[in-house]
Parts: C-alpha cells; sequence; structure tokens
C-alpha cells in the first residue's frame, strides 16, 4: 500500500543498539508524502524489557476481567454496513481494499466502503527508510488513512492491484501476504512502486474483516522475492 502513512507517531528502530524513538507529528521520511522528520529520543532497550512484563500482566487481567465483549465491538454503531460480497470470501476482501483506494485523479473514493471493512480496532502498519537509512514505521487507524492519504490518492490518482499471493490459514484466522503494485494511471506502462502488504484477516459472524494491514515497498537492496510473485489462485 505505498503511499499509507500515518497520521501522527514514527518509530525509528536504530540498527546498533536497537533504540526505538517516538517522533510526534512526522511522516515516513524518505517514502511519505507527508512531511516531516524522525527524532533519535525514546526509551531504551533496556527500559523497554522492564515495562514489558507489567504490560503483559496488565494486559491478561484485562482480557480476563471482560470476557465475551472482544468481539462484540463489531456491531459498533459507527461501522458501516458492508458490501456482501465485499466481505464474502478471502480474496474478495482483499480485491475490495484494493478496488477503494485505487481511482483516477479527481475520482472520489468511497470511504464508508472502506470503513465497512476493518474491525473497529484495525491497525495499518507501514515501514520504510528515513534519510539516515534508519528502518521506521508508523502506525494509524482506517480513519486516520481516510483523513491524510485520501485527499492526495483522489487529487493525483492511484491505481494499486494485487501481482502474487501466499496465504497461511488456521481456523478463522489467514495471513496472506499480498505482492501488490501502484500506478498513477491505468495508461502507465510500469507501476512506480512494488511491496507486500501483509493481511490479516478474521471470518467473524459470518464475514470477513481486515484486522491488519501491514507492508513495504520494493527497494533496488530490497527486491521482491520471486515465489511471492506467484500464486493467485481460486477464491477461498
Amino acid at each position: 500500500m505505498h503511499g499509507m502513512h500515518g497520521p501522527s507517531r514514527s518509530w525509528c528502530v536504530g540498527p546498533a543498539e536497537h533504540s526505538w524513538a517516538a517522533s510526534e507529528g512526522h511522516g515516513d521520511c524518505l517514502s511519505s508524502p507527508i512531511p516531516g522528520d524522525c527524532d533519535s529520543s525514546g526509551p531504551s532497550f533496556g527500559s523497554r524489557r522492564r515495562i514489558f512484563p507489567a504490560l503483559t500482566v496488565l494486559f491478561l487481567i484485562s482480557f480476563l476481567a471482560i470476557p465475551g465483549t472482544l468481539l462484540a465491538q463489531d456491531e459498533s454503531p459507527g461501522t458501516p454496513p458492508p458490501r456482501p460480497e465485499d466481505v464474502a470470501s478471502v480474496d474478495a476482501i482483499v480485491a475490495a481494499v484494493y478496488d477503494v483506494i485505487s481511482g483516477a485523479a479527481g475520482e472520489a473514493r468511497d470511504w464508508d466502503r472502506w470503513r465497512s471493512l476493518f474491525v473497529p480496532e484495525a491497525r495499518l502498519i507501514s515501514v520504510s527508510l528515513n534519510h539516515e537509512q534508519e528502518t521506521i514505521y508508523r502506525v494509524m487507524t482506517p480513519e486516520d488513512y481516510v483523513e491524510l492519504a485520501g485527499p492526495a490518492l483522489e487529487a493525483s490518482g492511484f491505481f494499486e492491484e494485487e501481482i502474487g499471493r501466499t496465504q497461511e490459514e488456521f481456523g478463522p484466522m489467514v495471513h496472506r501476504f499480498s505482492t501488490y503494485q501502484s500506478r498513477r494511471s491505468l495508461d502507465d506502462p510500469e507501476p512506480f512502486a512494488r511491496g507486500i502488504n501483509s493481511f490479516q484477516l478474521l471470518r467473524h459472524r459470518n464475514r470477513w474483516w481486515v484486522v491488519t494491514i501491514y507492508w513495504t515497498s520494493e527497494r533496488p537492496d530490497l527486491p521482491i522475492p520471486e515465489r511471492y510473485l506467484s500464486g493467485r489462485g481460486g477464491d477461498r
């Protein structure tokens, strides 16, 4: 999902000391259409080791205290009803994501259709490099994307499609590596970007949901392996 970047927080992952730095109000420094830089301040790896066990205990206590309520939130009045055909299969919901964000310059996107595909707690996570060639990531909600990336997509034109897939399934869970290519116009002879979208999907209450989309773009030093450029099977 080249160009999908979040609104307010990016994180630098330092290669030498595994340090993480939060940057409020800044974008992915190399590839984001949203300008900004990435700081070098933030909690050290050592401090995280002390914090994480306590957070794990708090999470378990919270989880056990509210049984049966986590998935009930999919009935939130803020979630528009989906098109039945969009959520009938894994292939259908992945295709719907690509279809919603794609369109010619000046063409409005159906953002209510977009919202209908995600669980209320869904997250979108992009991974890229900043100007110092450090790996950074951004975490956003589907609504963040509508507000920030939507105007740029509609103004400039953007078409993205799946060109390969690799899929794993266990019970109601599906993980799909969806290799994509992006164009500004359907008439463009070559894509301006390629990459991999990692979809985490859930089968719940007789439909499919997007839980997470996690992606990074191809670079000269990071070509897409051939095994991720094939595997386009039938509907599941």
